[in-house]
């Protein structure tokens, strides 16, 4: 119900091709030689008709891989050939399955285009496919503070953009995270594109800073290729500078940057988790000289992750989180600062207050693992109470719950109906906007479940949807549908999916600890999966 039931989703909703299996073991097993998961599961269970491929170099056995359910082993080499080779003559490797990889893997290369004669133009629609880029970042920035509306600003507003984020602007991760791009807007370009006017003198002085330090070739390469960016100094620019920039400016933004990418776990470390000593010093510097003389700061996580913001947050007016969006960057952060479009993202995931509050801080068998500098075992210490499960059943106060959001506008919460209908439960809840600008909400529903028969978190997102953009006193009804079968959780004695029989309270909010309406539905007897 919680890790297998995003891939449940995809397998029942959008018959994907192909499915990769990970590189972890599973109660020490490794995934990709697993038939319970591979077979029992994904194709019994869930009834899943493409091909099963290993991540790249996954795995330690592929004989055991292909009984197991693998169809394709990435990248495979002769050794490997050799192996099943071998294994098939000796009776080791079974023929039905290596049969059933093969009639799949020919299913597959019959639906393909290429297959069927089509023949690429090697012309894609690159300014559509930007566009798209653009949304998926606008809609996913998230607004997590703003004091006495210091955002939107003015166009045409005078500022003074801090951090070498601002050139050295992340558009994504490192690995499989990353994209070749055409071409990525920086933030300050996109500032000026967007008609803010950039303190030149202040701006020159990072360009030089970034280019000598980078290398311009470098700069290119972050921009469309891929290169791990170096952390630099953020705490390098004089404070009377900074107090000069102050006078003449009417907002100071500090950009503050995160890279991720594959094969390495996050650090509890300055310049990962927490900030490093020279961002601390820049912050306090630009809050110190800009709040002096009565001018905003507006802080903007470039970030792949959660970092902490508790400590610091109080120095800065407005917190914008921007993510890794993609190569419109520039172009998203400006339009959402100049209130083109209001932020209406919301956090995927908990921003703890610090790093001792995450449930897997209480050891170091639950993280990194034993030991500690290079980790061969994980211990699972967080059973069912995962991420907001955690927070919320322990009562733990986060930095910023899971599914929080800011907008630059305001939406009530009312009329809401339930009723259930076969196997489903229908929600219907109208949201207006009573504020002063446009904006979208995303409308998330929680339920607690009476957990008399087996622990169960405080509560859980069963479902969500957005809004269309509604204009300031504009409502729009919202249906939702949720199946019975997903309140469901797995009892472990009896071996069964269960719904619990008594009352489901249903949650409706804009964040799992900001509820607006409240609800039960009624079970009368346990149901049994």
């Amino acid at each position: 119900e919680i890790y297998l039931k995003p891939f449940e989703i995809v397998v029942k909703k959008a018959s994907p091709w192909a499915i990769m299996s990970s590189y972890n073991k599973l109660n020490g097993r490794y995934t990709s030689q697993d038939p319970w998961l591979l077979i029992d599961v994904l194709r019994k269970e869930w009834g899943f008709e493409g091909i099963v491929m290993t991540d790249w170099g996954a795995g330690d056995d592929p004989v055991e891989q292909i009984n197991s359910g693998i169809d394709l082993i990435m990248p495979g080499d002769d050794k490997i050939y050799e192996k099943l080779v071998s294994a098939y003559r000796e009776g080791r490797l079974k023929p039905e399955r290596v049969e059933e990889s093969f009639n799949r893997l020919l299913k597959i290369f019959e639906k393909t285009l290429s297959f069927r004669g089509y023949r690429p133009s090697y012309r894609p629609d690159l300014e559509k496919n930007a566009e798209i880029t653009y949304k998926a970042g606008l809609e996913g920035a998230v607004l997590l503070k703003n004091i006495g509306e210091t955002l939107p600003l003015k166009t045409g507003s005078q500022v003074a953009v801090f951090g070498v984020g601002q050139i050295a602007t992340l558009k994504s991760g490192m690995g499989s995270g990353h994209n070749h791009s055409r071409y990525t807007i920086n933030i300050v370009e996109g500032l000026r594109k967007a008609g803010l006017k950039i303190d030149e003198e202040l701006f020159e002085r990072y360009h030089k800073y970034v280019v000598e330090n980078y290398g311009l070739d470098n700069l290119e390469k972050l921009y469309k290729d891929e290169i791990y960016p170096k952390k630099l100094n953020e705490d390098f620019i004089e404070e009377d500078l900074i107090k000069k920039t102050a006078e003449r400016n009417d907002v100071a933004l500090i950009v503050i940057t995160r890279i991720s990418g594959e094969a390495w776990d996050r650090s509890v470390a300055g310049g990962d988790f927490y900030l490093s000593l020279d961002e601390k010093k820049l912050i306090e510097k630009v809050s110190k000289a800009f709040r002096s003389v009565g001018k905003k700061v507006v802080a903007i996580l470039n970030i792949a992750g959660p970092i902490e913001i508790y400590s610091w947050r109080d120095l800065v007016d407005a917190i914008l989180l921007i993510w890794l969006p993609g190569q419109e960057a520039g172009r998203i952060v400006a339009d959402l600062l100049i209130g083109k479009v209001s932020p209406s993202g919301k956090l995927p995931i908990t921003f703890p207050k610090s790093w001792t509050d995450v449930p897997v801080s209480i050891s170091s068998e639950c993280y990194p693992g034993t030991p500690p500098e290079n980790p061969v075992k994980v211990r699972y210490c967080e059973d069912i109470y995962v991420g907001y499960r955690y927070y919320d059943t322990f009562g733990v106060e986060p930095a910023y719950e899971f599914g929080y959001g800011l907008s630059y506008t305001s939406f009530e919460y009312s009329g809401l109906d339930m009723k259930i209908d076969k196997d489903n439960i229908i929600l219907s809840i109208k949201i207006r906007n009573i504020g002063r600008y446009p904006g979208r909400e995303v409308v998330q529903v929680y339920v607690k479940a009476p957990g008399e028969e087996i622990d169960r978190p405080e509560q859980e997102l069963k479902a969500f949807k957005k809004t269309k953009m509604l204009r300031p006193g504009e409502e729009e009804e919202i249906k939702i549908e949720i199946s019975i079968k997903d309140l469901a959780t797995y009892h472990p004695e009896k071996k069964r999916w269960i719904v619990e029989r008594g009352w489901h309270e249903i949650r409706i909010g804009s964040s799992s600890r900001d509820i607006r309406l409240t609800g039960k539905i009624y079970i009368p007897e346990e149901i049994v999966f």
